[in-house]
């Protein structure tokens, strides 16, 4: 009996040791592990609460350091000020500062005369803030304010009640029944018309974007309502790379009319940008398809060869609203598209 008691005295001693045990640790380990723990979590809140007070105290010796130059300079002038006004007083005043005081004077006066007639005018203090945010955007656009009066005229009698005329340049017509223009069903153009386009359209062009202030050149390619008899088009994996250069525009094949006027329209462009006299001009070739006829109405429907709607519109515009039209005409008379 006494041999079995202490058989298991030890062994009840060690299952409540164990059941003193935290991940290995005993309960005053543990203990220990979280103050540690809890004391470097302290230990990073000081140290940031620590860099914010040393950047909050180096902001404000900054702010010191401006405030006793604002300071000396104010005291600086409080001193010119009182100089100056003893000189008034005493008369004691060499000619520069008579100048001075004079010419302040005048302008002081000037100033409270033009205020008073703007006042009895109706103007305010806000208006001539207002003002100075219109001078600024004519100043941009290169109008001056002399002539800011006359520009407005004028774009009213273009745009306002519809009574006035547009001062757009003069249109450019060059009909295809007189000249071949495009290679039969295909958008490379003639030699004759690529001569045309770098001589006499560009020196229009470019004069027009001169005397508008224009920097944007549209080319619009219109077609006949002849189907393309082409049944595949590429121009998915073609169009960027012609207009870029990296491809010639004889490997565009479109196969509709809309491609058709697309491909052409590339084509006039890539000569247009070509010309050093365009090198500041953004030029966009775009399509009209069929849609479109001259005189700039849709078609209700006009089937076969129509060498006067094969053309292409040239139009030059600013970057908010088109200033000038130029239409040319395109392709060839044997053409069916």
């Amino acid at each position: 009996m006494v041999a079995g008691g202490s058989d298991t005295q030890p062994k009840l001693e060690h299952k409540g040791y164990n059941r003193g045990l935290i991940l290995g640790l005993t309960m005053a380990e543990s203990m220990l592990l979280l103050v540690f723990c809890l004391l470097l979590v302290a230990a990073a809140l000081i140290s940031a609460e620590r860099n914010k007070r040393y950047e909050v105290e180096r902001k404000l010796e900054k702010a010191e350091q401006q405030v006793a130059v604002l300071e000396k300079k104010r005291a600086e002038q409080a001193a010119e000020l009182v100089l100056l006004q003893s000189k008034v007083v005493s008369g004691d005043l060499s000619a520069a500062d008579k100048a001075t005081v004079d010419k302040q004077w005048r302008e002081l006066v000037l100033a409270k005369e033009t205020l008073d007639s703007m006042a009895e005018q109706g103007a305010t203090p806000d208006d001539l803030q207002s003002l100075a945010k219109v001078a600024a955007v004519l100043k941009e656009h290169g109008v001056t304010p002399a002539s800011a009066p006359d520009e407005v005229n004028r774009l009213l009698a273009g745009h306002g009640s519809g009574n006035g005329m547009h001062d757009w340049p003069p249109i450019i017509n060059l009909d295809d029944a007189k000249k071949n223009y495009f290679q039969s069903g295909s958008a490379e153009l003639t030699g004759t018309f690529a001569q045309l386009l770098d001589g006499t359209i560009t020196d229009e062009i470019a004069s027009n974007l001169s005397l508008y202030g224009a920097n944007i050149v549209e080319v619009i390619g219109h077609t006949d309502e002849q189907p393309v008899s082409r049944e595949k088009s590429n121009l998915d994996d073609t169009l960027i790379s012609a207009i870029s250069g990296k491809l010639p525009v004889s490997a565009l094949q479109p196969a509709d009319n809309a491609g058709l006027g697309l491909a052409r329209a590339i084509a006039v462009a890539n000569v247009l940008k070509a010309n050093p006299k365009l090198k500041d001009a953004m030029i966009l070739p775009m399509s009209a398809a069929q849609l479109i006829l001259p005189g700039d109405t849709i078609t209700s429907g006009q089937r076969g060869a129509v060498e006067s709607r094969r053309r292409i519109e040239i139009r030059v515009r600013g970057r908010t609203a088109p200033v000038a039209v130029i239409n040319a005409g395109a392709t060839s008379s044997t053409n069916t598209q």
